[in-house]
């Protein structure tokens, strides 16, 4: 894969307004290689979590890849859920020339997707999210793991 990531962005937003204030997951990557991760919960006064790695050209290929073969590109997210007082959810990407920004209604489930305005947009969005937040969270708990397996 010798394609240059000169063009590639990539932020995912989840979040509320509760009683233990703003809570939130972001996590950005950048076409060097930059990953930034945060993640705020006041709840038993918890501090917000911030951390910041650099990942191989390998890992921006591969997340290239993922939001590629989703076809997220092609969808459109008019008749999905509007962000309420639930929460909300941002996507997003710059990929091989295209720019998509998404936002939606934080979805809880499956059922969620199913009974949306359209469900099989909503399905690519929502597993998509769920492929990349695994990603992250691996590449997280890899990084900073006191005791490396």
């Amino acid at each position: 894969m010798g394609e240059t990531n000169e063009d590639f962005y990539l932020r995912y937003y989840v979040g509320h307004q509760g009683k233990f204030g703003h809570e939130f997951l972001e996590f950005e990557f950048r076409a060097d290689g930059r990953l930034r991760y945060a993640n705020n919960s006041n709840y038993k006064n918890d501090v917000m979590i911030r951390k910041e790695a650099w990942v191989s050209q390998s890992v921006v290929n591969e997340l290239r890849r993922i939001v590629g073969e989703s076809e997220i590109t092609r969808e459109d997210d008019n008749h999905w859920p509007l962000a309420d007082v639930n929460g909300r959810q941002e996507l997003e990407a710059i990929v091989n020339g295209e720019h998509i920004s998404f936002v939606t209604t934080k979805i809880g489930s499956l059922l969620d997707v199913q009974e949306s305005k359209d469900p099989e947009g909503l399905r690519v969005f929502y597993y998509l999210v769920q492929d990349i937040k695994c990603l992250v969270f691996s590449l997280i708990g890899l990084h900073f793991r006191v005791k490396p397996i």
